[in-house]
């Protein structure tokens, strides 16, 4: 697992906020960003794209799934996600969900400064993953 400190939070942080300055949140008007680290150094970041039917809004966490599916794919291990006003936000049920499927318990979630860092894992306790369908399915 990596450490809170090796993670650079500050950026992490500024390139949320600047992904939530791209969102498109014309219904709620909470403009947020996700930006996150790959294991392998990769920086992604996404932004919630709202729909007038909104349970077709996707989170800014499912943009920055996509960001790093098309990136190359491989594993999330810290992320910080910010409403409009710069200010962290956690994610949400649906999201913690999506993001253990790329990040896995060990993903770390920014807490905002002087707040601390959680791992996925204490946020989606008990979670459903990958290793959990191969174990699971019918015969």
């Amino acid at each position: 697992m990596t450490s809170p400190r090796e993670i650079p939070w500050t950026d992490l942080r500024a390139g949320a906020r600047a992904a939530s300055e791209r969102s498109y949140a014309p219904y709620s008007r909470v403009h947020v960003g996700a930006c996150g680290l790959t294991e392998d150094g990769r920086v992604v970041a996404g932004s919630n794209i709202e729909n007038a039917s909104y349970g077709l809004t996707l989170c800014a966490e499912c943009s920055l799934v996509s960001d790093l599916v098309r990136t190359g794919g491989g594993r999330l291990v810290a992320l910080s996600v910010v409403a409009g006003d710069g200010e962290p936000l956690a994610p949400c049920g649906r999201c913690r969900q999506l993001l253990y499927e790329h990040g896995g318990r060990d993903l770390l979630v920014d807490g905002g400064e002087g707040a601390p860092t959680r791992a996925l894992g204490d946020l989606l306790p008990d979670a459903f993953g990958p290793e959990d369908v191969a174990g699971r399915s019918s015969r």
